[in-house]
């Protein structure tokens, strides 16, 4: 035995535990094992950019999560005959499918109408978003799997529910690198703590870099949220500097003793970037940068729209940054199994000038052709009545739309059935709506795969297909 060195390696350990407080949790998701894995691709850093497979029509993804499942006959995908049937059983030939009896049909409380030059059609509930309804790209046959939410929120956000996989957000990181030197690929703003928690957002057997940093969580509002271990309370940056660069040179003498460590280069480099967000991201998190006629824009300041209104200022301000994948995600107030009329009121309310002013924004700052805004939740409500006057859970068929990032603008796409029940137009399974993201970033879901306990994993599984009637 090498005494010296089994000393040495000791020593080092130590060292490298010592140093980490306030290196930012992102260091220290990419300290894991599995990180010498995620640099075999040969770069010289994780964080390096990557080229796409194909080229790319987006730079970038927000995703607007709704949490709870919002229902797309009220906002959406209006259905005449739920209001002349109201009341009414509805029953399996009705909608095409071989069951009895449905339930009791329960009409929308709310108007439509159309707006913009492609005449989209919208509820009442969104008057602002409704100015910008040329931007959007309504898909109204989206389908999955799951009728409880917590497999239903695995599903939209890793694909699969039965196993633990990546997420979208890591794929994405793992697929294209980082666009940033001081700021991971994947943020989610206000993460889910239910339904899943951490898997909503992490990166199972990926490397870990490419998990989400996660800002707070849904029920804390984003105005107090924090960034765990950010800052070391004990030591100014100077010194944390020069332990910085003591580490390093330890970890750089390793690499040149070895000549090849792809866990020591992932090290250094996360340590690098973890250390940049010290400065980075404390002054996006601030919103005092921003104009008070923004701030008016947005909502900030005012209820019921403040909460929402920084989260999406906040994702704007990661998308000039350089960020590749934000979530922004809703508090788990979607879910009205009654009192669907004064609960959607009253969450439509909070997140409609927040999301027009994000909207138009991005476009303004020139940023919205190259983000694709993914606006949706994990499934739709039922046609039918369920505690009186609400809606149960309907994966079934929902809506979700987009904008910008190089999908066709003033465009609905596919339909269901006449009381919204089942797609009977261009169906879009979550499968597919997760290889069409991938595609409009220039991934190929079928070539974006991990070699992992024998076989090849991809965030689309062995399905899924590119909807390119919806891209420009």
């Amino acid at each position: 035995m090498n005494c010296h060195r089994f000393t040495h390696a000791i020593n080092r350990r130590e060292m490298l535990r010592a140093c980490a407080n306030g290196f930012g949790q992102l260091a220290l998701a990419a300290v894991a094992g599995r990180q010498a894995m995620g640099a075999a691709a040969g770069l010289s850093s994780p964080f390096a950019p990557k080229a796409p497979h194909l080229p790319a029509r987006a730079k970038r993804i927000i995703f607007l999560f709704m949490w709870g499942g919002p229902s797309h006959v009220d906002l959406f995908d209006p259905k005449p005959r739920l209001n002349e049937s109201a009341g009414q059983q509805l029953t399996g030939k009705d909608v095409g499918i071989e069951r009895d009896k449905l339930g009791e049909i329960l009409g929308s409380p709310f108007q439509f109408s159309q707006h913009g030059d492609s005449g989209i059609w919208m509820s009442e509930l969104f008057p602002e978003l409704a100015q910008h309804a040329d931007k959007l790209c309504v898909v109204r046959s989206v389908h999955t799997e799951g009728q409880a939410h917590g497999e239903a929120l695995l599903r939209l956000h890793t694909g699969q529910a039965n196993l633990v996989r990546p997420s979208v957000g890591a794929w994405v990181s793992y697929g294209l690198g980082c666009d940033s030197e001081n700021l991971p690929a994947f943020i989610t703003i206000s993460p889910p703590r239910g339904h899943g928690g951490v898997q909503n957002y992490g990166s199972a057997f990926l490397p870990a870099i490419h998990q989400g940093t996660a800002i707070g969580s849904a029920e804390i509002p984003i105005a107090k949220a924090q960034i765990p271990d950010l800052v070391n309370p004990r030591l100014n940056p100077d010194l944390q500097r020069n332990q910085l660069d003591l580490v390093q040179s330890l970890n750089r003498k390793h690499l040149r003793q070895v000549e090849v460590d792809p866990g020591i280069e992932g090290l250094i480099g996360s340590y690098e970037a973890a250390f940049r967000m010290q400065s980075t991201m404390p002054r996006i998190m601030s919103l005092g940068d921003e104009s008070r006629r923004t701030l008016d824009r947005y909502g900030v300041g005012a209820e019921p729209t403040d909460n929402f209104a920084r989260q999406c200022i906040l994702a704007r301000k990661f998308v000039e940054n350089g960020v590749r994948y934000i979530q922004v995600s809703t508090d788990y107030t979607w879910d009205h199994h009654q009192k669907v009329k004064e609960g959607h009121i009253k969450e439509a309310a909070k997140v409609d000038r927040p999301i027009a002013a994000l909207l138009e924004d991005l476009d303004q700052r020139g940023l919205l052709n190259e983000t694709l805004v993914l606006w949706g939740g994990e499934f739709g409500r039922t046609p039918v009545v369920e505690n009186g006057d609400g809606r149960n859970h309907h994966p079934q068929a929902f809506t979700v739309w987009m904008a910008g990032g190089g999908v066709r603008s003033g465009l609905t796409y596919g339909s269901t059935d006449d009381f919204g029940y089942s797609p009977v137009e261009n169906p879009v399974h979550m499968h597919d709506l997760h290889a069409t993201l991938l595609y409009s970033l220039g991934l190929n879901h079928e070539q974006l795969t991990y070699r992992y306990a024998g076989r090849d994993f991809r965030l689309t599984d062995v399905y899924g297909k590119v909807v390119r009637d919806i891209l420009a």
